[in-house]
């Protein structure tokens, strides 16, 4: 379970920087456009970055992770703490209905009653830290794919590169036009300069 949503972090956060990147890279107006078809044309200058691979070496995203990872495994402790006791309450409340063990009819509906609400509040947490963990995943991904789009387009001021893809949505790539070190060494510089 922890690697599939490990890899569905980074899966969608490739997703994301690709969409972040496609629709950041500089933008020209028309009549740069239209200068360039005229016979004027600069050769395109792309580079792209392995946002898969970045996301590991990435401290900000590691220690995200890791928070989440520790927060998942909070709250999976937490609900089968409550599910185990319900379902011991519930075997216990089946095996004395079987041998008799409740005085009126009445006071066995009464522990049914209270089995049934106890069952509901553990769906109901299952349902809350299910919904927890959902919103706190949205946020780190968006919080990473923030932080890797101002760092680029920072990045791409001095570089002035015309498009910057992410290799998952390449078929193939020369690694010379591969800055995923690049950035990845700048970000961490970046993040290591706002935690000191």
């Amino acid at each position: 379970m922890k690697n599939s949503t490990i890899v569905n972090i980074v899966l969608a956060l490739a997703v994301a920087g690709l969409y972040i990147i496609y629709f950041t890279g500089n933008k020209k107006d028309k009549s740069t456009q239209t200068d360039m078809g005229k016979g004027n044309d600069k050769p395109l200058t792309i580079a792209y970055v392995k946002m898969d691979s970045m996301l590991f070496t990435y401290e900000l995203a590691k220690k995200l992770n890791t928070e989440f990872a520790s927060k998942r495994e909070d709250y999976k402790k937490e609900y089968t703490e409550k599910r185990i006791k319900f379902e011991r309450d519930a075997a216990s409340f089946q095996e004395k209905v079987q041998r008799g063990g409740f005085l009126t009819e009445d006071r066995a509906r009464q522990e049914q009653e209270r089995l049934g609400a106890v069952q509901q509040e553990v769906q109901k947490l299952d349902y809350d830290l299910t919904q927890k963990l959902s919103e706190m995943q949205e946020q780190i991904k968006q919080q990473i794919v923030d932080s890797i789009s101002s760092f680029l387009k920072n990045y791409n001021e001095t570089k002035k590169y015309d498009v910057i893809l992410n290799s998952a949505s390449m078929l193939e790539g020369s690694p010379q036009y591969n800055i995923t070190k690049e950035v990845t060494q700048g970000l961490n510089d970046r993040y290591k300069s706002f935690t000191k």
